[in-house]
């Protein structure tokens, strides 16, 4: 049996995920159709300003999905690190995009759909955020509730790096 690690403070666990959401560039996205058959797949994002910003072709599922109730999880990290959100997503052509959040994705991601008519965004607003990597840290697993951000981080460096 191993031992496991302490487990993290709220605080730290905020850094810890607002590093994934800068740095990770892929993430399991979960929907289901309107008659409930779900649908995962892995998506390529970007985190901009308060919300993850990722591109899909108009008719796959998943866009297809989010159209009539916007709702979508996203998972990051591995099985033992995860951070589970839940959110609205809506859909946003590239047209539409505005150029700040489509140059970071570009850039980030040195792919550039906008252009493209068959493919869409999908800007997903999270309005509750979980991470944990042990059972250890399960009971203090929430970060945001209902779209308020419940742990902060300590120093002002990283308190700036906190969305809205």
């Amino acid at each position: 049996m191993t031992s496991l690690e302490p487990p993290r403070s709220p605080g730290q666990r905020l850094r810890d995920t607002l590093d994934r959401l800068r740095d990770d560039e892929d993430a399991w996205v979960a929907t289901a159709s309107s008659d409930g058959t779900p649908c995962l797949v892995p998506l390529s994002f970007v985190w901009h300003g308060d919300a993850l910003v990722m591109a899909t072709r108009r008719t796959n599922p998943t866009a297809v999905n989010v159209t009539p109730t916007g709702a979508v999880r996203v998972t990051l990290g591995p099985t033992r690190d995860v951070v589970l959100i839940e959110g609205e997503a809506e859909i946003v052509e590239g047209t539409a995009l505005p150029t700040a959040i489509g140059d970071a994705f570009a850039a980030k991601l040195t792919w550039d759909p906008r252009k493209d008519s068959r493919w869409v965004y999908l800007r997903i607003t999270p309005y509750t955020v979980r991470a944990w990597r042990e059972v250890n840290e399960l009971a203090d697993r929430d970060l945001m509730l209902s779209g308020a951000w419940l742990a902060q981080p300590s120093s002002s460096a990283d308190r700036s790096a906190l969305p809205s």
